[in-house]
């Protein structure tokens, strides 16, 4: 179980995921401990939420936007099969 600064707001990345299109994506998760929102690049939308305000979805899709190229770079980096070799 992760432990919470109270007030801190934590964030992740997913590994790149590809469509039956071939459309590439990546899932960006924003949580404080008591509150949860699931976001998706490049899309940069929220698509889950559980208890942040409608305005503060607001803020966590203009973060995405504005570090896009960050979040992308995060999400390329993510070696999801690394958990397996433990």
């Amino acid at each position: 179980m992760e432990k919470y600064n109270e007030g801190e707001l934590n964030m992740s990345v997913s590994a790149i995921c590809q469509n039956e299109k071939g459309e590439k994506y990546a899932f960006v998760t924003f949580d404080d401990g008591v509150r949860q929102a699931e976001g998706r690049i490049p899309e940069c939308k929220i698509l889950k939420n559980a208890g942040f305000a409608e305005i503060e979805v607001g803020e966590l899709e203009k973060y995405m936007h504005e570090h896009l190229s960050e979040l992308k770079k995060m999400a390329s980096q993510v070696d999801i099969f690394s958990a397996f070799t433990k």
